[in-house]
């Protein structure tokens, strides 16, 4: 039997729009409104990267901000006292300060005693000695082995500096960079004894010591502020206040 036309394409209709569509890819149904695919497309990819990439130079640049502040403020913390150190006792500011004052009494007036020979025994170098001696005995800087060592070598390196090279800058630098090296070798840091050789080079009145300035007036001072230095230790452990 004949279908009628009509009803031949109401059927077609029907099936192209209503029936579950075949499972081949080639075969798409007839649609009436247009339908909007959403695709991950690769440029998309390369913005989440971009994104990423950008989250990652934000998080390095905060790192290195805080590092940075992180730092200066451990920089401005050195140029600030120590507040996490008790307080000092009273005792502790008076032996050292006394200690320091009878050392540069006993050798002014040892200083009196040699001035007809014209030869001093108060030198500079003495200050920075009874810094350490008597503020920071258990240092090693204030070690004897170190003191005496220091300040035998590096009075003798200023000698031969100035024997060798003469007055003048390459005798100073060439000097004090001996020394150092001199006391690093031999594991006997005493800073003062650095000036040593700078002060016999530029001291006019030393020269005359010639070798003898290895033993005087350095060694033979800080002979006298060792002993200063043990009274001075004994009263501080005996009296405080």
């Amino acid at each position: 039997m004949a279908t009628h036309p009509t009803l031949q394409f109401h059927n077609t209709y029907f099936l192209l729009h209503h029936s579950t569509p075949p499972s081949s890819p080639k075969f798409q149904p007839l649609a009436l409104f247009p339908v909007k695919t959403h695709y991950r497309t690769p440029s998309l990819n390369l913005q989440s990267g971009s994104s990423s990439n950008g989250r990652r130079r934000r998080n390095s640049t905060l790192a290195v901000a805080v590092s940075a502040a992180a730092g200066n403020v451990a920089w401005w913390d050195a140029w600030k006292p120590d507040d996490k150190s008790p307080s000092v006792p009273l005792s502790d500011i008076f032996w050292p300060s006394a200690g320091a004052f009878a050392a540069m009494a006993i050798l002014g007036k040892v200083d009196q005693m040699i001035a007809p020979k014209g030869v001093t025994i108060t030198i500079a170098p003495f200050g920075a000695v009874c810094a350490v001696l008597f503020t920071a005995p258990s240092s090693p800087a204030a070690r004897k082995y170190n003191m005496f060592m220091a300040q035998i070598g590096c009075a003798a390196i200023g000698v031969l500096a100035f024997s060798f090279l003469g007055p003048g800058w390459l005798a100073r630098s060439s000097a004090l960079a001996a020394s150092i090296a001199f006391m690093i070798y031999t594991r006997s840091t005493h800073p003062p004894a650095a000036s040593l050789p700078l002060l016999f080079i530029d001291g006019v009145k030393l020269h005359s010591l010639n070798y003898w300035y290895a033993l005087f007036p350095g060694a033979a001072g800080c002979l006298i502020l060792c002993f200063i230095q043990e009274i001075v230790s004994y009263l501080k452990e005996k009296v405080k206040f």
